[in-house]
């Protein structure tokens, strides 16, 4: 096995761009996660990989499973889903208590180094918890599986602030854009990016490559307008989420947050997803109206993380790239 390229001119490679070592690594690690849990009482789940519904989020471009309706499939249309997240809830709501999952899941337009339009994806919920408890445990997962010290917790503006040279709560739309017109070589599509946009470009570029070389680091408190599905408070005057990511050695492993449970206010997010959706004429998502449901029916207190398990993996291998921990990436399926 390897990660050979055929000639030009040469019939497709068969072979899996992973090696034998990297494969046993993944089932070395499939059996640290389930190990890990079992000790813990955390009951192991499965939920469907085709659903009724793909994600609003405007960030995140779900793949339809058929241009038409799938034969036997009861709705006009199937999706591909990007994380387990709606059907874990609808569980949580029913009284699962504590879950995980290990899942394929799926993202169109996400091929790279770090990315394969299908990946191995973490999600586990703790009811009961808040974010700080749910940081310690992931910290305990990863860490004690990739051997490294235990993370620190840096704030996000702070970190914007330190690398990015802007203050995330308080810049102007225009410092905002001055900040990234270095960042890329269009300065008139820098004109067109909004807040959020301009503060994505600025952590791809500024921070994320700064994180997490001495050793892994959480980074909290985003501001409020990404809080995505997370709880929302104020801190120094500024509304901030109840949301965290962990970073080590510059990559991204993982979202986590203490878990909105306001049925009301997540259809006004979905909502608000919708009209950005049609503002930048990117298709509208119909909304989940079973996970608006379970929260109008009450889903329990509770915090939840999705880990990604091929980027955890390229760490423990040492390697760069996706495809060296995939036996077959979107190249070669």
């Amino acid at each position: 096995m390897g990660t050979d390229q055929p000639l030009p001119g040469a019939a497709p490679s068969w072979q899996p761009t992973a090696t034998r070592q990297a494969l046993e690594s993944r089932a070395r690690q499939l059996d640290w996660v389930r190990g890990f849990f079992a000790q813990r009482g955390v009951l192991e789940v499965e939920t469907p990989v085709l659903g009724q519904c793909g994600v609003t989020d405007v960030n995140i471009d779900s793949i339809g499973a058929s241009p038409r309706p799938v034969a036997g499939w009861p709705h006009p249309k199937g999706w591909l889903q990007s994380s387990p997240e709606y059907h874990m809830k609808r569980l949580l709501a029913a009284g699962s208590g504590s879950i995980y999952q290990v899942s394929r899941v799926f993202r169109d337009g996400e091929r790279g180094r770090r990315h394969n339009p299908e990946f191995s994806l973490l999600e586990w919920y703790r009811p009961g918890w808040d974010d700080e408890q749910l940081m310690g445990e992931v910290a305990d997962l990863v860490c004690g599986w990739l051997k490294t010290p235990e993370p620190e917790r840096v704030s996000y503006r702070q970190l914007v602030q330190q690398h990015g040279g802007v203050d995330p709560m308080t810049a102007s739309i225009v410092e905002l854009r001055q900040a990234c017109y270095p960042l890329t070589g269009d300065p008139g599509m820098v004109d067109q990016l909004d807040r959020d946009s301009c503060l994505d470009l600025v952590m791809s570029f500024r921070v994320e490559p700064a994180l997490g070389y001495d050793r892994p680091v959480f980074v909290t408190h985003y501001p409020a307008s990404q809080a995505a599905l997370a709880r929302t408070s104020e801190e120094d005057g500024h509304p901030v989420a109840h949301r965290f990511e962990l970073y080590v050695r510059g990559v991204e492993l993982c979202n986590g947050y203490w878990e909105l449970t306001d049925a009301g206010e997540q259809r006004r997010r979905f909502e608000a997803d919708n009209a950005r959706r049609r503002e930048l004429g990117r298709p509208e998502m119909p909304l989940d109206q079973r996970l608006l449901a379970a929260l109008e029916s009450g889903l329990p207190e509770c915090a939840g993380v999705a880990l990604g398990l091929d980027r955890l993996l390229m760490l423990k291998c040492g390697v760069d790239d996706i495809s060296e921990v995939l036996a077959f990436p979107a190249e070669r399926s």
